[in-house]
């Protein structure tokens, strides 16, 4: 997010003095004018947005850290844990706080993918295992 920030606040400080630069060309067209004018106002609005950005984004920096350096490993296991993320709904917050995932029901799970070069069973057809 910092990177990003960077990037965009570096083109637009650097943008505007570098088409400032260029000398006044008669053959340019209206439309290249216009397009400029348009261009170099877009930057000038957006310059206090991406300055905003940019200090949010130094500000977040610490806080995210530290739940990458926390969370991580938790994470890492529970990817470990669920094979298909399809076969649960989106995550719930109970009034209590507590995250619950569900699993969906059979019907709702989305059926598996057939392996390659294997027939596909006729549909309505039960398998047992």
């Amino acid at each position: 997010m910092t990177r990003l920030a960077t990037l965009l606040l570096t083109a637009v400080l650097l943008a505007p003095p570098a088409v400032a630069q260029e000398p006044e060309d008669e053959s340019r067209s209206l439309m290249e004018r216009g397009a400029e004018l348009f261009l170099r106002g877009l930057l000038d609005e957006l310059d206090p947005a991406l300055r905003e950005l940019e200090d949010l984004a130094q500000e977040m920096e610490p806080a995210l850290r530290s739940f990458g350096e926390e969370m991580g490993p938790a994470l890492r296991d529970l990817m470990g844990q669920v094979k298909d993320w399809s076969n649960y709904h989106p995550p719930e917050m109970l009034p209590n706080g507590d995250i619950i995932i569900r699993r969906k029901q059979t019907e709702e799970a989305p059926l598996p993918r057939p392996l390659p070069g294997l027939p596909r069973p006729p549909a309505g057809t039960e398998i047992e295992l």
